[in-house]
């Protein structure tokens, strides 16, 4: 008799985490595999990864590895291309309860050591919105397709961009009564 075992892969969505209820799970950790789109961010592919929170009484540690495509439009040549977004970070977020606005002072000094995500401990993880912020923070600055592109001028389109664009007309005209 021979034993046959089955992997299921169940797709979990990516709802939000009550903080409270990962002191019931095992070792108070939380893990899926992503396999779906988000919402906010346009991509070719759906985001693929793992995504794992652990609490540790006085903090979250989230951990994210996933990547997607996206397409991009080039800064220089303005042509569209095709960007492989890889993430893999880790946060950590406190857990305390939010300050009572009231008995703050109305001017108060904030040392960057301060500053730091925070979550009440009896709130929720919003995993959709983290992950979305993971990846917007993970984008290029600058999009350059990487080819050996230039900036499109008005001479190539010569007729065309000059007729459709009054600029470039006036342009033209300046450069017509400029000397050399």
């Amino acid at each position: 008799m021979t034993l046959v075992t089955q992997t299921i892969i169940l797709e979990v969505p990516m709802d939000n985490i009550f903080i409270p209820q990962l002191l019931k799970m095992p070792e108070r950790t939380y893990e899926f595999q992503l396999n779906d789109y988000i919402s906010e961010l346009e991509t070719l592919t759906p985001v693929k990864g793992s995504f794992r929170v652990t609490h540790s009484h006085n903090y979250l540690e989230i951990t994210l590895k996933a990547d997607t495509i996206l397409t991009l439009t080039c800064d220089r040549c303005l042509q569209t291309f095709n960007y492989r977004l890889t993430v893999d970070t880790t946060e950590i977020i406190l857990l305390q309860h939010p300050p009572d606005n009231f008995s703050l002072p109305l001017e108060r000094e904030i040392v960057t050591e301060d500053l730091s995500e925070t979550l009440p401990p009896n709130g929720e993880l919003i995993v959709q919105s983290w992950i979305y912020e993971q990846l917007s923070l993970a984008m290029p600055l600058r999009n350059l397709c990487g080819n050996d592109c230039q900036p499109p001028s008005p001479e190539e389109d010569n007729n065309d961009e000059i007729t459709k664009d009054d600029r470039w007309s006036a342009l033209a005209s300046l450069k017509s009564i400029m000397p050399e």
